[in-house]
């Protein structure tokens, strides 16, 4: 009986190590502090913009591809992003985001799905957003987390990778390429 209960404890521990070892290695935030251009979420999120991604499995393997428009409202509170995703398989979804600044460099926001309250930081010129959604998917419900990053690398183009994991194993990477439809305006 206690060769049963010590290899469960083993099994236990090894999952529990390779849970830590999965949320290790990734980007930090702090590495971005002064670089720029100096990321301004309002900023260049409001208006229109494009975007186009891929989700890849665990295994690299691609198994989604899509386009969103997104369109940006900042009434100098809430950042309202609405955003409408055409799937490869013509499927249509939209998500609207609220955002709210909570203090200089950090954010809070909901949407449809999000388990609780979307939260993130900003530094130099990258956006680390995470949060916990409920997503629909052919086979029923899916609950992930995910480890949002986004960088700004001029004033037209900002890239974003998400790390997803359930159960704090990582299921797969989204990679997203912003472009906006007008290049930001001076700051002043």
């Amino acid at each position: 009986m206690w060769q049963k209960v010590k290899s469960r404890a083993a099994a236990t521990l090894a999952g529990a190590g390779l849970g830590l070892l999965a949320g290790c290695g990734g980007p930090d935030l702090a590495d971005h502090a002064g670089q720029g251009p100096e990321l301004e979420l309002e900023r260049f999120l409001e208006g229109r913009l494009t975007a186009h991604g891929v989700f890849q499995d665990r295994f690299g393997t691609l198994r989604r591809s899509f386009v969103v428009d997104v369109l940006g409202v900042w009434d100098g509170e809430t950042l309202t992003l609405t955003e409408d995703f055409l799937y490869e398989d013509g499927s249509t979804e939209r998500r609207v985001w609220r955002l709210v600044q909570t203090s200089a460099e950090s954010w809070a926001g909901t949407a449809a799905g999000v388990v609780g309250e979307a939260t993130g930081e900003e530094a130099g010129n990258a956006f680390n957003w995470r949060y916990t959604i409920d997503l629909e998917t052919p086979d029923g419900t899916l609950r992930a987390h995910f480890d949002d990053w986004l960088w700004q690398l001029d004033d037209r183009v900002m890239v974003n990778r998400a790390y997803v994991t359930k159960y704090g194993i990582e299921i797969g990477q989204l990679s997203i390429y912003f472009r906006r439809e007008t290049p930001l305006a001076p700051a002043g």
